[in-house]
């Protein structure tokens, strides 16, 4: 099924950081740009790890690492004092970053960030390269699509392309993002897969499946 690439919704102008560029720059920056995080790049150019504004917090929280260890924290409390006494961004990142392919589908990027419980993604080429940034926003973005935009995929993308039934026997009607199918099909696993195939369509909140059917041929006869 057709979806859009990372690619076309990412953010190509990223703000990077080096691993020795300093405690105070890494702050500058994320404050004149505007941005939560910063990737770490190596010398290649390929990402290293993500300094997020939590990591730089972790200073004042912990005194710049002056405050005892906290001896019975968990897991993630305790790499935080380590960050505290951080100068630079390799002491301060996040390790190792977390990435996708530019070619790699929108619903994957959706389903990393959720795995990894990631604000952002970095996005790289072939090569291992940076070459954007994908976030959650990015993501949720794509439930902005214009109504007929979504209409237009669903009967490009999904009855022409996908099920070869175009123009007839099916329709879409788009409201809200809600797409409604309607028409009539001889088998029901066809509209099934009319509607399982809708709801991947960039854009789709839900799917209403009217689609009528002749033959039930999801149900198995046992010999």
């Amino acid at each position: 099924m057709w979806e859009p690439a990372v690619e076309s919704v990412m953010t190509k102008q990223v703000v990077t950081a080096r691993p020795d560029t300093p405690f105070k720059e890494l702050v500058v920056l994320m404050s004149e740009h505007r941005v939560s995080g910063l990737p770490v790049v190596d010398s290649e150019g390929k990402p290293a790890g993500v300094v997020s504004e939590a990591d730089t917090l972790a200073k004042q929280e912990y005194q710049g690492g002056t405050v005892s260890r906290p001896l019975f924290a968990g897991r993630k409390r305790r790499a935080r004092w380590h960050k505290a006494a951080g100068l630079t961004a390799a002491e301060l990142m996040t390790a190792p970053a977390v990435v996708i392919g530019e070619n790699e589908t929108v619903s994957a990027a959706a389903r990393l960030l959720a795995k990894k419980n990631v604000r952002r993604i970095c996005v790289v080429d072939a090569a291992g390269m940076l070459v954007g940034l994908v976030s959650r926003h990015d993501v949720i973005g794509t439930f902005l699509r214009d109504d007929d935009a979504i209409r237009a995929d669903v009967e490009e993308h999904v009855f022409k392309r996908g099920m070869w039934l175009f123009p007839e026997p099916l329709t879409a009607e788009v409201t809200g993002g809600v797409v409604t199918l309607d028409g009539a099909v001889e088998r029901r696993t066809t509209a099934q897969i009319a509607g399982q195939l809708t709801h991947a369509v960039p854009g789709v909140v839900g799917v209403h499946n009217k689609v009528r059917y002749e033959l039930d041929d999801s149900v198995t006869t046992a010999l």
